[in-house]
């Protein structure tokens, strides 16, 4: 097994870069010189969704939100361990299902220690 790799061998990897980056510059450089540029005061102001907006943008969210948002990402990431899991179910044997047995239980103990918590009600 040969493991010296050549500058060559990263020629299609730089080349496809170099044009996924032209690609996109030129699209922002042609988009902005043919598109409208009309300025006024109605088109500068913010908004969101069309709502106009009222009050200071820089009110306190609440931390649950921030929470649930990591928790989500962190469920979310364990889920991802299953899915080579599932693919190399039968080559792993009895020895694949016990860890992945065992994986599910650590995920789903923690997923009962936060509901417990109360993490996810709103309420509070």
């Amino acid at each position: 097994m040969n493991n010296n790799y050549l500058p060559s061998d990263y020629l299609p990897i730089i080349v496809q870069f170099l044009l996924a980056a032209g690609f996109i510059g030129g699209t922002m450089i042609v988009t902005h010189m043919i598109g409208p540029s009309r300025k006024s005061k109605l088109k500068d102001d913010p908004f969101e969704c069309g709502i106009p907006s009222v009050g200071d943008a820089r009110t306190p969210i609440s931390v649950k939100y921030f929470l649930v948002a990591i928790l989500f990402v962190l469920f979310d990431v364990e889920v991802i361990f299953m899915y080579p899991w599932a693919v190399n179910f039968k080559q792993l044997g009895m020895f694949g299902f016990v860890e992945m047995l065992l994986f599910m239980a650590l995920l789903l103990s923690g997923f009962y220690y936060i509901i417990r918590k109360g993490v996810l009600n709103w309420e509070d």
